[in-house]
């Protein structure tokens, strides 16, 4: 059994897998941080100068003081936060298809196997070397 869970990490799918969820992590960090940084602060200087992570409906406010015994935290819809989830995702999106639309044109063109004979001219070659 154990010589079978070796043979089965050590293939070549597991490895190409494990390296493909590494690298996802990465790149997601990467967009996370691009959104976050670079394009919701423009989309909030163009809005007004709205920081959309703030923007929120209070459903219950905050009682007492942080830390100290009664305190009951704050009860919010964060819809800003949800605004910028939605961007991060057109983002990854738009990104994802840039590399799958990349990987596509690098690849070389798939060459197929010219058509051979359909079925109904075997069978004439057949009758007519029957016939000689």
């Amino acid at each position: 059994m154990l010589k079978e869970f070796k043979d089965f990490i050590m293939t070549g799918n597991v490895i190409d897998f494990a390296v493909a969820v590494i690298l996802a992590g990465a790149v997601g960090l990467v967009v996370n941080g691009f959104v976050a940084d670079i394009i919701m602060p423009v989309v909030g200087h163009f809005a007004g100068g709205i920081d959309f992570a703030n923007l929120k409906y209070v459903l219950t406010a905050a009682t007492g003081t942080e830390g100290a015994e009664g305190y009951v935290a704050e009860n919010a819809v964060r819809w800003g936060a949800w605004i910028n989830t939605i961007v991060n995702l057109l983002i990854v999106g738009f990104v994802m298809f840039l590399i799958v639309k990349s990987y596509n044109k690098a690849k070389p063109p798939v060459v197929e196997a010219p058509a051979g004979p359909t079925a109904e001219e075997l069978l004439a070659e057949i009758r007519d070397s029957l016939k000689k």
